[in-house]
């Protein structure tokens, strides 16, 4: 789910060992065409933070590397960011990660009729994301290969953990 096409793969094996040699994991890359190609990767630290300046020395990084690889016919654009609160959920790590939070899932197939489900995450199991449904009395075991798009959903419980984690991380960065 890092990625959605051949060409966003390829991006991401130029892309991935840089970023991890910078310090960030790449959330999601997308590359999507027009009359400029606009290439999108969301990134964080271990800590799940990305700060303005982190963005800025990753965009560094990964345009000079594109530069020097050329993997991209043509002009672009290279916008790097941060995957905001309501952020995609792109490995099983995340969805252990953000247990306890709700999340809309799209499924790549029809489970009970639907391929959209909204609940509250309650962690991984083997590679099964576990969420419990309104409705029902256990937590669905979703299989993570059948996911094919995956948020957390804006709440106060998501934005009051966030802001925590703002308030933690200049401690957390500075002790590294």
């Amino acid at each position: 789910m890092r990625t959605k096409t051949p060409f966003d793969d390829s991006l991401m094996a130029l892309c991935d060992p840089i970023a991890t040699a910078m310090g960030f994991e790449i959330v999601r890359i997308r590359a999507m065409g027009g009359k400029t190609m606009r290439v999108q990767i969301m990134a964080e630290r271990g800590n799940g933070t990305m700060s303005v300046e982190d963005c800025a020395n990753l965009s560094r990084g990964l345009s000079d590397m594109l530069e020097t690889e050329d993997p991209i016919t043509g002009e672009y654009d290279l916008e790097v960011s941060s995957p905001g609160i309501d952020r995609p959920l792109t490995t099983l790590a995340h969805f252990e990660r953000w247990a306890g939070f709700t999340a809309k899932l799209e499924l790549d197939r029809l489970v009970e009729g639907r391929k959209r489900f909204s609940g509250l995450l309650a962690g991984i199991e083997d590679n099964n994301v576990l969420m419990e449904l309104k409705g029902e009395d256990e937590a669905a075991l979703i299989p993570f290969s059948w996911i094919a798009d995956a948020k957390l959903v804006l709440t106060d419980e998501l934005m009051t953990a966030d802001l925590q984690a703002r308030e933690a991380a200049p401690q957390q960065q500075g002790s590294s």
